[in-house]
This record gives structure tokens, sequence and C-alpha cells, in this order.
């Protein structure tokens, strides 16, 4: 489907991006990967991993914008919207810059694809969007209704929108692993609880899943990639065996547990073999025959929880991973 095809990757120098970029080129051979970001600094770090290949190209903008995604989505057949403010106090602290790039940013990108006719639209959500407990969750919320509703907007134009939902991915900027991984040697971890739960997603997972997605969509699915969960005690156990966990409480806007499917979901969520999906109350979509394909109708009351989930990943899979992505890890 991506072979031959531009594609546009909205915040495309984040740690999706660096992984999606060079996994798709390798697939898909596309005819060209444009990267569109605000931040000319990463861009220059970037471009200089894919100097020698013709196919990936950069443009310097912002999702405010709607006048510069205009002009960028010029000749584009698919869209990855992974641009967004995502780090939580950041978004407590600056509420309306959140909403301005992850809510009104969402609106003018859904706008242009559909003026431009852009033939598939995959928008990054995350676990926060579930059920949510901060801003940076409900402006993605907000960003996940309207990708939804954009198959509504497009009317007759060929334009369709879904969304791919997961939770932190392990070793990108910011996340656990690194953070105790670059303060191991004093001998202290915090953990804010010692019930604490996480899924464990790859970048490499992530990006398979937005591949599924252009593959698989009819319009308005949200995708939920089943992954294995670990507690964030033995995580820390396993980054740093010899320090000694020290429990600080609760952050503002924190979950003990992450959520990708909500009770509420669960009438329009059906379950495949590797992943959910969530399918859109409105049209009675959710019972399009098109967009159901062979999934199973989850149970009323389910829900997809880091804590209620039947995987689980071992220490030995955790070391495994660390030692293969040891090289790379907190550096996108």
């Amino acid at each position: 489907m991506l072979s031959n095809q531009t594609i546009f990757v909205t915040g495309g120098t984040g740690s999706f991006g660096h992984t999606f970029v060079p996994m798709t080129l390798e697939k898909y051979n596309p005819k060209k990967i444009i990267i569109f970001s605000r931040d000319e600094m990463k861009q220059w770090e970037m471009a200089k991993l894919f100097q020698d290949d013709p196919r990936v190209r950069f443009f310097i903008g912002d999702v405010r914008d709607r006048e510069r995604l205009y002009r960028a989505l010029d000749g584009v057949d698919y869209v990855v919207h992974a641009a967004a403010t995502k780090i939580v106090p950041t978004a407590e602290y600056n509420p309306f810059e959140c909403v301005k790039t992850n809510i009104n940013g969402a609106m003018n990108l859904i706008d242009a694809c559909i003026d431009k006719g852009i033939k598939r639209v995959v928008a990054l959500s995350t676990d926060k969007a579930s059920s949510p407990v901060n801003l940076y969750g409900a402006t993605k919320l907000a960003s996940d209704k309207l990708f939804v509703a954009g198959n509504s907007y497009a009317g007759s134009n060929q334009t369709r929108f879904s969304v791919v939902r997961y939770g932190n991915v392990m070793g990108s900027r910011g996340s656990v692993i690194p953070f105790f991984m670059s303060i191991k040697d004093k001998g202290v971890l915090p953990i804010t609880d010692d019930r604490m739960t996480r899924f464990m997603i790859s970048l490499e997972q992530g990006v398979e899943l937005v591949w599924h997605a252009f593959e698989d969509m009819v319009g308005g699915e949200i995708y939920v990639k089943k992954i294995p969960s670990m507690k964030v005690t033995d995580l820390a156990r396993v980054v740093a065996p010899e320090a000694r966990q020290e429990i600080v409480g609760i952050r503002p806007g924190e979950k003990l547990h992450e959520q990708m499917i909500g009770e509420e979901d669960s009438f329009y969520t059906y379950e495949y073999p590797e992943h959910y999906k969530i399918l859109p109350a409105i049209h009675s979509w959710d019972k399009d025959a098109g967009r159901i394909k062979d999934g199973a109708k989850v149970p009323e009351g389910f829900s997809y929880t880091s804590d209620n989930n039947t995987e689980w990943m071992t220490d030995a899979e955790l070391q495994a991973w660390i030692e293969t992505n040891r090289a790379k890890i907190g550096s996108i």
C-alpha cells in the first residue's frame, strides 16, 4: 500500500519518526517521506542520518499553522500524525499551549487533508486519552474524537482517518527506563507507588501498528495493540538490581495503572489475535461488517488496563530487550 507513495509525518523528528522512517523505507520503498516539524535543530540532526537518501525530505512547519499545512501536503498520499505536546506537567502548567497543538492542530490537519485529497491518515494517540485525568489526556481524547468524526466531514471525498493508541514507548526520551538508567548509580530509584503498573511496547511495535491501520482501516477505527504489562518495581529491579527503591508518591495527573480501553468503550470494541479495535459509535459504524471484519465482540464491561492484563513481561525479557537496544535507549 505504501510502496511508491508519498508519506507525510507530522512531528517526525521524535522517537516515532526516527523508527518509522528507516523501517518504512526498507519495507515499502516509498517515493518520498516528508518530515514536518517545527524544530530546525532536530531536523538538521535527523537529516544527517538520511543525507544519502533522496526519498527523505524535511519541511519546517507547525500543525498550528493551517496555511503551512496546506502548502506542505501538496502531492502527499498518506499522513501519520505524530505531532503533540505530550509532557503531562508541561500541559498542566501551560494548558492552552497544549490545546492549540493537540486540538486546534488536529483540526487544521483534518481540514487540510480533506481539502488536499489525502488518501488515508493515521493519528497517534495515547493510553492517557482513555478516561483522562490530566489535560494532556483530555486534549488527546478530543483529538481522537476529531479524527474519528473527520470521516464524516470528508463526505464523498476519499480521505479516511483512523487512530492508533498505545502507552509509553520503551526506551523513548523521557520514559521510565532511560530515567532509571540515568540515576541508578546514585543507589536510589524513586517509585511513585509500589502498586504501579505500565504497558510495555517497543517503537517497532508502534510502527507496525500504524502499518496495520493503513492496510485495514475503513475509517474511524481506534486500534489498540495487545502488549505485555510490568510492575514498575520489577522494572526498576531489572534496571538497577543494587539500587534501593524509595516510594515518593503519585505525581499530579499520574495514574496508578495505564488504561487503553475503558468499560464505556466495551460496547463498541472487537478483539483480534494481536490487537483490539474500538469502532465509532456514530452513524452505527460499530455495527458495520466492513469495519468489524473477523473481530469478536468483547464482553460488556470489558476494560484493557495494565493491571488486568493477561500478558506480563518477565525480568529476562526486559533484560534481553535492554541489552539489544542499549545504544539507543533515551537517545530518540
